[in-house]
């Protein structure tokens, strides 16, 4: 062994921990904006009066833009160099925010949010893997990795909070105007905290991937919505097996270009593998069971967005608490064990929630549990990404981190969504109340929404009596929701162990950016056939 692979990494100090609090700010509103927006669409409708389908890109189209962008914007990263990226990031997120902000028509504000989703797109895998490069010593970069994640967490539960508490006092717009003042912070202060990080390698940026990578994705996750929005339809199954046969076709260029846009030998890693497939399976469990839980709150308890806002934030401060424990045990034990031990300790969450029953202590507490549980994997998973790569691709390693995350979300919030859409439905038909009027008796028995909106306009007992039934429907859901989810929480907590035992390999196994580089050019009399590939 060379003297300078036994030289101890250099720890990091107060220049790096400065850089680590302001690269905090975009992972918190990156989440944050995915769900604030949510409180401000009765207000904003009025304004813009969007139809149908524009309402529905209004909310969606930011998830699709970050979910389809992620790995292109974390190879470009790797590139061009991730302070380039993240700043551009910075600037296009905040001028996006503020075109949202003041958007007069709904065309307007869809313009606005897909012009944030890809810029968000760019702030996490940016920002990743500059605390990749900043944090060099293992115990300091996993810190450092944990805090950030819990930015990123963070963003998602402040979201209802900081818009029931805007929205109180201001007009809809001022939810995206929030992200001008600290995205101006991050401008001016990257450029003396982080120096630049890029790869040595000096392929260009093929295009066919690129729209591939983008394609895939959206394909994907636009037939997933479509299937929990309005059941399993030939359009939305169509976009779907479109995603997959783009994605399959994406893997098989991968495997022929010389400097590709996603690197499949990262995959070789068992430690990326064990958390960029966990991640999916977290981010289907944690966004499915939000969604359920911030209904409750708001529709069944009848709660304000400020008050249901305050009564999430037990579950934020508690996945904080147990995200900085669990950091400082992965200096001494394995993080695949905590990891696999967090999922098992998590199923005391659903049980919890099968116990949901009129109050919001029990939803709290499975919330609480369900959460701090996951919260490993959420931390160590995302440390484990980026560490396992070389630092080369550690843009492309946290991209595909994140996507998974994004997809996972999608993918929770559709199955699950679903399933308790069903149950709902079921318990509805056979629970309505007599005497129900026809016309009302079908929306009713298909979301909570119509139905209390029903029962206000119905008034008096059987009034009462539908709202009663329709409460007592969604909690029922809320149970089958819970039940689901302990199965699968095994299930990933035994998968995490079995990886593992396989064995780690290190990142420096595999080829680097030189390795991989082309080969010189041949001589002058020597004439190869031109290649297809598109480069820019």
């Amino acid at each position: 062994m060379s003297t300078e692979a036994r030289t101890p990494p250099e720890r990091a100090g107060a220049r790096e921990w400065t850089a680590l609090a302001v690269l905090g700010v975009p992972a918190v509103l990156v989440m944050m904006n995915m769900s604030v927006l949510y409180l401000a669409l009765p207000t904003l409708s009025r304004d813009l009066d969007p139809s149908g389908p524009q309402l529905l890109w209004i909310t969606d189209i930011y998830g699709f833009m970050v979910a389809g962008a992620l790995i292109t914007m974390g190879t470009l990263g790797d590139r061009i160099g991730h302070r380039r990226i993240l700043l551009i990031g910075a600037v296009a997120f905040t001028a996006a925010s503020v075109f949202a902000a003041y958007a007069n028509s709904a065309g307007m504000l869809v313009a606005a949010r897909a012009v944030q989703g890809v810029a968000a797109a760019s702030l996490a895998p940016s920002s990743l893997s500059v605390i990749r490069n900043l944090f060099r010593d293992p115990a300091q970069r996993t810190l450092a990795i944990t805090i950030w994640m819990m930015s990123f967490m963070g963003g998602g539960a402040l979201g209802p909070l900081v818009g029931g508490v805007l929205l109180q006092y201001f007009w809809w717009g001022s939810v995206f105007l929030v992200a001008v003042p600290t995205m101006l912070v991050l401008v001016l202060t990257v450029p003396f905290l982080v120096p630049e990080f890029r790869s040595s390698g000096t392929g260009r940026l093929d295009l066919v991937s690129v729209a591939m990578s983008l394609v895939t994705p959206l394909a994907v996750v636009y037939g997933i919505k479509g299937i929990a929005a309005d059941g399993p339809g030939l359009s939305s199954l169509g976009f779907i097996v479109l995603g997959l046969l783009v994605g399959a076709a994406f893997v098989r260029r991968q495997r022929r270009l010389t400097t590709p846009l996603l690197d499949l030998s990262l995959f070789r890693i068992p430690a990326f593998s064990i958390s960029a497939g966990g991640m999916i399976v977290v981010g289907m469990l944690l966004f499915g069971t939000s969604l359920l839980t911030s209904q409750y709150l708001q529709l069944v308890l009848g709660y304000a967005p400020l008050k249901a806002g305050l009564w999430q934030l037990p579950t934020a401060v508690g996945g904080t608490v147990v995200a900085l424990w669990v950091s400082g045990l992965a200096a001494r034990h394995q993080p695949a064990v905590l990891m696999s031990a967090g999922a098992a300790f998590a199923v005391l969450g659903p049980i919890m929630l099968t116990q949901v029953d009129g109050g919001p202590g029990f939803l709290v507490a499975g919330s609480l549990l369900l959460f701090a549980g996951l919260t490993p994997f959420m931390a160590l998973g995302t440390g484990l990404v980026v560490g396992a790569a070389p630092p080369e691709r550690a843009g492309a390693a946290s991209a595909i981190s994140e996507t998974g995350a994004e997809l996972g979300g999608a993918l929770g919030i559709a199955t699950l969504g679903s399933v308790a859409t069903a149950v709902y439905g079921g318990y509805m038909a056979d629970h309505l109340p007599t005497g129900l009027p026809a016309d009302l008796a079908g929306p009713a028995g298909e979301t909570l929404p119509a139905a209390l909106e029903a029962a206000r306009g119905l008034g008096g007992e059987l009034g009462t009596a539908l709202a009663d039934t329709a409460r007592a429907a969604f909690t029922q859901s809320l149970h089958v929701h819970a039940l689901i989810l302990i199965p699968l929480l095994l299930a990933l907590s035994a998968l995490t162990l079995t990886l593992r035992r396989r064995g780690e390999r290190d990142a420096e196994d595999l080829p680097t950016a030189d390795d991989r580089a082309p080969p010189p050019p041949p001589p002058a009399d020597r004439k190869d056939p031109p290649h297809n590939r598109v480069d820019v």
